[in-house]
């Protein structure tokens, strides 16, 4: 049991960095403002996820190679630039997003302003990086998400009319307002955002190359289970118990009620030990993925297992990400609209990069095998499901 447990590690890791801070608040807002209509999206992406999981996880396996250095070397510098761009605009949005996120909730346990924690947390996310081995961390990592499961017992204890769960989980109900097509899009962009997918490929080269060929199947079904389990309890949760006329406006601890029908008046704080979890988590990682991203499109050496000394520009990167996210955490901001904008920004540009996992997994000149049929028409509907709600936002704002 404890083997089987190790071996899915990884892919339970992979999916609670998935549900970092951002997707957290982003899955309150929406079932704050939306109640239980917005379920069917979270449905619609688990074989998304299974699917784009598995994949990016292949090539990582079978080309021993990033993302990144795979479209540098097969389709030319600039479409890995383009590509690293693209991940820089995300995760950087994130990093400060999730920084403010576990910052605030330390505010919350502690009883002090948020930004005397924000150097705290950036030192940790950097010592972890660069002084540490990731991998032996990762058994660790797991049990930090475990806070974040108290939202099924929250989405069970609110008492949702199970007949109204499952009619707004299974028929789409959909709005025609420009804040419904919004709130879409950044919960598409909250389950599939691009960092997980460059670090699951840039991750999994590494293993390979050390030896490690385990396969990734059981991987992708956890990381996938994981993501949207926890997402879709927050939005129960939300829903039964928030009523706020204007959710980008709501603070962290109201986002925290949602907690209270099961926990009570500890809700703040088991909230906030979910969040600073979730953001220890997820934070490594986005700079991580980041980092890879810009290192493989420069052709520089990568990789957490390199020494420091070995690799300087790769963590003189990752020190001057964290750096910058630190000095933007200074600036006045809603945590919870950070978070929720940040996501609506991942939806909008994962589009790039699943196009990118597409074209690479298919090509005989880089995979010893391709994607099965299955395997291409979910991450293609995946991408299509996000530019369907970007036009219907558009649309909809035009219209109003």
């Amino acid at each position: 049991m404890w083997a089987n447990l190790r071996r899915l590690a990884p892919g339970i890791v992979t999916g609670t960095a998935n549900v970092d801070p951002s997707l957290v608040v982003t899955a309150t807002v929406a079932g704050a403002a939306f109640q239980f209509s917005l379920l069917w999206v979270v449905l619609l992406c688990v074989p998304f996820l299974v699917a784009i999981f598995a994949v990016s996880a292949r090539i990582g396996y079978q080309t021993r190679e990033g993302l990144v250095d795979l479209l540098r070397e097969h389709y030319g510098k600039g479409v890995a630039l383009l590509c690293a761009s693209v991940v820089i605009v995300i995760n950087m949005a994130m990093i400060i997003a999730d920084l403010m996120a576990v910052s605030d909730a330390l505010s919350i346990i502690l009883g002090q302003r948020r930004i005397f924690f924000v150097a705290a947390v950036a030192f940790t996310v950097w010592y972890v990086l660069i002084f540490r081995d990731y991998k032996k961390i990762t058994g660790v990592l797991l049990w930090f998400a475990l806070p974040l499961l108290v939202y099924v017992a929250a989405a069970v204890g609110a008492g949702p009319n199970v007949g109204t769960l499952l009619r707004e989980a299974l028929v789409p109900g959909v709005r025609a307002t420009p804040e419904y097509a919004m709130a879409i899009v950044g919960l598409l962009g909250s389950l599939l955002t691009p960092y997980v997918l460059v670090w699951q490929t840039s991750s999994r080269s590494e293993a390979a190359a050390g030896g490690d060929e385990h396969p990734h199947t059981f991987e992708a079904h956890a990381g996938t289970a994981m993501t949207t389990l926890l997402s879709f309890s927050v939005i129960v949760a939300a829903a039964s118990v928030l009523r706020v006329d204007q959710p980008l406006e709501m603070t962290t601890r109201q986002a925290a009620e949602a907690l209270r029908p099961v926990v009570g008046d500890l809700g703040p704080m088991l909230f906030s030990l979910g969040i600073v979890g979730a953001g220890m988590v997820a934070l490594p990682v986005l700079v991580a993925s980041m980092c890879y991203s810009v290192g493989e499109a420069m052709g520089w050496k990568t990789g957490l297992s390199e020494h420091p000394w070995e690799a300087g520009p790769f963590y003189t990167l990752i020190s001057v990400a964290l750096l910058l996210a630190a000095v933007a955490n200074f600036f006045k901001i809603n945590p919870v609209k950070a978070l929720y904008i940040s996501q609506v920004l991942a939806g909008v540009l994962t589009v790039p990069i699943i196009v990118f996992i597409l074209i690479l997994s298919n090509d005989r000149r880089v995979m010893r095998t391709t994607n099965t049929r299955w395997q291409n028409f979910w991450i293609g509907a995946a991408g299509g499901a996000l530019v369907s709600a970007q036009l219907l936002w558009m649309w909809w704002k035009v219209a109003g």
